[in-house]
């Protein structure tokens, strides 16, 4: 594995790559898992951050000397950074060396968690959010196709897969530890832990990460241009709803599980639910490069059965948990699956793809507390599992229609 700062032009997104040397002797491919871990750990940093002040909302909200409602606003405005800026900013930085931009995205996000972590003043501390989320959505918007371009063209796949395990990795174990170390050592001490990490980070990425070239001006397309790819639009589509299905049970399950009576289990809940999200991370990793729709499917059907568990489940804590392990072998796999999916049926417009994923990812997810608010208040918590039933009907139905483009039987090079 090369640890120059710069290597020479790589195939690009949706090509197939050069055979190895040894005439094709697949045994001998390699993934350069250093660098990949770099990838995954820059992931899990600016996916733990986001959703951080929710677990500190009270000290936050003593800190800053404002409402607990208010400090809940530092969760919206970093998606709001990510939605916002996301997919301007991947096109005014195509021609940048990806190593170059991945460094610069990273120290933005540093500085941002430190002046979180410092600031005393509301506004302060807003403008910092919103910064930190538009560093993470342009290092999500670069990372899938850094590590497709790491991988010879049949590793792809699994290459991504350690890219985006750092998703549920944080949203299930991290998120707990990040509230803990807070309610620890305080807020602010959460907010530089991430600072420290990042900068741990921008020394990896310097030392371990291969540099590649960006697009040239001929070379770059326009966002909404990649709209009009075979497949792109059905891969989106899925990516907004299947999201916004899962956030809506994600974002109030302490509310869900406590209204079964089980509030004190809300911990080991999520934790069953990590546990089964790094089985299906691992399973789709291995075999996505030939099953990618199988697997599309599979998680579609896992999450819809784990919501059905969770609509009659009424008292039985056995079926919460065996839900909970079904929605994590559905979930934990699919932003592996979905960037996958978009990046090849992008091709040569996988980067705006990828863009608006993490645009339409962000606001599923923004659209999801908002969905399950109103829900809460005006039916109950009773009604999560049943809207996200109704929600993935539709889901399905496109990845089964779009089997040509978008979802297809045998990969791109596979």
């Amino acid at each position: 594995m090369s640890t120059s700062p710069e290597i020479a032009d790589p195939p690009g997104p949706g090509t197939r790559a050069a055979p190895p040397a040894n005439g094709g002797d697949e045994e001998r491919e390699k993934l350069p898992l250093f660098a990949l871990l770099a990838l995954s750990t820059a992931v899990f940093i600016t996916s733990l951050t986001e959703p951080l002040p929710a677990g500190l909302l009270p000290a936050m909200s003593e800190g800053l000397n404002v409402r607990e409602s208010a400090a809940g606003q530092t969760v919206t405005i970093y998606a709001i950074g990510t939605v916002l800026t996301a997919i301007p900013l991947s096109a005014a930085t195509a021609g940048w060396r990806r190593k170059r931009l991945l460094l610069t995205s990273m120290t933005g996000f540093a500085v941002a968690n430190t002046v979180t972590a410092l600031s005393s003043v509301y506004s302060l501390t807003m403008v910092a959010r919103f910064v930190a989320g538009v560093a993470a959505g342009l290092a999500w918007a670069l990372l899938v196709g850094y590590a497709r371009r790491m991988a010879p063209v049949r590793l792809q796949g699994r290459a991504i897969a350690i890219a985006m395990a750092g998703i549920p990795v944080a949203l299930s174990l991290g998120v707990p530890a990040g509230t803990f170390l807070g309610s620890a050592l305080g807020w602010r001490a959460a907010f530089l832990s991430m600072t420290a990490l990042t900068v741990v980070l921008l020394l990896w990425i310097f030392m371990g990460v291969p540099g590649y070239p960006g697009q040239t001006r001929g070379e770059r397309p326009k966002m909404l241009g990649a709209l009009r790819v075979p497949g792109v639009s059905p891969v989106l589509f899925v990516v907004l709803v299947f999201v916004l299905a899962h956030t809506i049970l994600y974002a109030y399950i302490a509310t869900f599980v406590n209204d079964l009576g089980m509030g004190d289990d809300t911990d080991l809940v999520l934790l069953v639910f990590g546990g089964a999200s790094l089985v299906s991370i691992w399973i789709v990793g291995a075999q996505i490069h030939h099953r990618l729709r199988s697997l599309t499917v599979a998680s579609v059907l896992l999450v819809a059965v784990a919501a059905a568990l969770l609509a009659v489940v009424a008292d039985n804590a056995a079926l919460v948990y065996l839900a909970s392990a079904l929605w994590g072998l559905g979930w934990g796999g699919v932003p592996t699956l979905l960037q996958t999916a978009a990046g090849d049926a992008g091709g040569k417009a996988a980067d705006a793809a990828q863009a608006m994923l993490v645009t339409l990812w962000n606001v599923a997810m923004a659209g999801g507390g908002i969905v399950g608010g109103v829900l809460l208040d005006v039916v109950g918590s009773e009604s999560f599992p049943w809207a996200v039933m109704l929600l993935l009907a539709p889901v399905l139905a496109v990845v089964l229609m779009a089997h040509k483009h978008g979802f297809p039987a045998k990969r791109p090079g596979a």
